[in-house]
């Protein structure tokens, strides 16, 4: 994608490729002199957010935001714990509406997701409506089940439907796909293109590290987002090869 990553972490975890066994969010105070840290130090140009974990860290993140308002947002909701963490504190989400949508360019929820995002919505196309009328600017549902052996993508903007996209359902369980997704979109939109056209090139960049994952444990698979890496160090083999 062309970026660097300076994390700043809101949660711990402990956590395999089955399933997260515990949860801790961070102090609030920490979260805010982290993201301060590297915003006073480097220019920034995205955030990509996904568990936040309090109410308090939502509240230090909306802070840095209203600081940083000309900064793209990519808000991968990420609302399910898996089975053995505790759950949420119920007000997040509502935190997270009131606070943190109003600042987003893209929101990546998947249909679950935006089904809490917009708990009055009757449908998907609702939902994103509702998402939008909080604030985000474009909304990207992933993960319908719409057509037979696809995942099908909906994109919205402007209060209405612009793109549908339909992948190939793949055979596996994967672990990281919409984060995969959404730090790619913040990358290609920290770059200047389009949202619509970084919407385009992170699904291709995700979809492509799905089909090149691998399991490294007893549970679902990680996607392999240095696959290009191999490709690169094949062709490099090849030509070094043809030259001897």
């Amino acid at each position: 994608m062309g970026c660097h990553c300076a994390p700043v972490i809101t949660s711990i975890t402990a956590q395999d490729t089955t399933d997260i066994y515990q949860f801790f969010p961070c102090p609030s105070r920490l979260v805010h002199d982290q993201a301060r840290a590297v915003l006073e130090d480097i220019q920034v140009a995205g955030f990509k957010i996904g568990i936040l974990g309090s109410i308090e860290n939502i509240r230090a993140v909306h802070q840095i935001l209203s600081t940083y308002r000309d900064i793209p947002v990519v808000l991968d909701p990420s609302l399910h714990l898996g089975a053995k963490a505790k759950s949420f504190d119920p007000g997040i989400l509502e935190a997270m509406i009131a606070l943190i949508l109003p600042f987003v360019t893209v929101c990546t929820p998947n249909a679950n997701e935006a089904r809490l995002l917009a708990c009055e919505a009757d449908s998907l196309d609702a939902c994103a409506q509702e998402i939008m009328a909080h604030g985000a600017d474009y909304v990207l549902i992933t993960g319908q089940s719409v057509l037979p052996n696809k995942i099908t993508n909906s994109f919205y903007g402007n209060y209405r439907r612009l793109e549908v996209f339909h992948w190939d359902r793949l055979e596996n369980h994967y672990q990281g796909s919409g984060c995969t997704l959404s730090a790619a979109l913040i990358g290609l939109l920290a770059q200047g293109l389009a949202p619509s056209s970084a919407v385009h090139q992170a699904q291709e960049y995700t979809a492509e590290c799905l089909r090149q994952a691998y399991r490294l444990g007893m549970g679902q698979h990680l996607p392999n987002r240095l696959y290009w890496s191999r490709e690169a160090s094949f062709e490099y083999d090849v030509k070094k090869e043809r030259k001897n």
